[in-house]
C-alpha cells in the first residue's frame, strides 16, 4: 500500500536547497528562510509561492531531490486548484514517485504476480474477490491510483487511444477513479489503517485532481508537446 511518507523522507540538504533557491543569492534573506525553518517548521517553505517556479529555473548542478521536487511539485499544483490539502498532496506525490518505477503502476503492490493494464480488468476482478480481504481492499485502492495516474499524467495517450481505437475517455476514468477510491475508503481495512479520510476526499475531488495532474503533466513531463487537447486544456 502507498504511504503518504514523502514530506517525512525530506532531508537538511533538501531544506537547505530551499532557503537557497528561495533566497537569490540574498544572504539576508537565505538566514532569514534558515530561521523561519527552525522556527515554524518547513510547510510554510515548502508552500513559498516561488519555490515550485524557483525549482524549475534551477540549472546548476545542484538539483532538487525526486522526493523534495515531487511534493513541491505536486502540493504546489493543487493549492492552484483550490486544493489546500497537505496529507492528500503528500499521498498523490508518493503516489507518483511509486508509480514511476518501472512497472509497478500495472500491480496493486510492489511484489504481485498478477498486471493490470486496463480499468476493466480490475472492475472484474473486483466483482469475483472478498469483498472483506486484504486483496479487494488493494485493488480498490489501485482502481484510484492507476486511474489517476494514467488519465491525469497522460491525458494525451487516453485522447489518442480514444481517437484511434475507440477507447473510453477522461470522464471514464473520472468515474471509475472516483468510485475505486470511494469503495476503498469504505472497506474496514481503511479505517485500520487510517486512510478511510483520505480516500474519501480523492474519491470527492478527483475530476478537480485528475484536471490538476494533467497541468502538472503539460509543464513538467511535456512541456515541448504540443498537441489540440493540450491547447484547450491550457486556455
Amino acid at each position: 500500500m502507498i504511504l503518504g511518507n514523502v514530506r517525512s523522507r525530506l532531508r537538511t540538504q533538501d531544506f537547505r536547497l530551499v532557503s537557497i533557491v528561495l533566497a537569490g543569492g540574498d544572504a539576508a534573506r537565505r538566514a532569514r528562510y534558515e530561521r523561519e525553518l527552525l522556527e515554524t517548521g518547513p510547510d510554510r517553505l515548502l508552500d513559498h509561492p516561488g519555490l515550485f517556479e524557483a525549482l524549475l529555473a534551477l540549472r546548476t548542478l545542484i538539483v532538487p531531490s525526486p522526493a523534495l521536487f515531487t511534493y513541491v511539485a505536486v502540493r504546489h499544483t493543487l493549492l492552484a486548484a483550490g486544493v489546500d490539502d497537505r496529507e492528500l498532496a503528500d499521498y498523490l506525490a508518493a503516489l507518483i514517485l511509486e508509480f514511476g518505477d518501472h512497472d509497478r503502476h500495472t500491480r496493486i503492490r510492489a511484489v504481485d504476480d498478477e498486471r493490470y493494464e486496463y480499468l476493466v480488468d480490475m472492475v472484474e476482478d473486483l466483482a469475483g474477490l472478498d469483498d472483506a480481504g486484504e486483496r479487494g481492499f488493494l485493488l480498490r485502492v489501485h482502481l484510484g491510483n492507476y486511474s489517476l495516474w494514467l488519465a491525469g499524467l497522460f491525458p494525451d495517450y487516453i485522447e489518442a487511444r480514444r481517437s484511434r481505437k475507440g477507447g473510453p475517455d477522461l470522464l471514464y476514468y473520472d468515474e471509475l477513479g472516483r468510485q475505486g477510491f470511494l469503495l476503498a475508503s469504505e472497506h474496514h481495512l481503511a479505517e485500520r489503517f487510517g486512510v478511510a479520510t483520505l480516500y474519501r476526499s480523492a474519491a470527492d475531488r478527483f475530476p478537480t485532481l485528475r484536471a490538476a495532474f494533467n497541468r502538472l503533466s503539460d509543464r513538467v513531463l511535456f512541456p515541448t508537446v504540443s498537441t489540440p487537447d493540450k491547447v484547450l486544456r491550457n486556455l
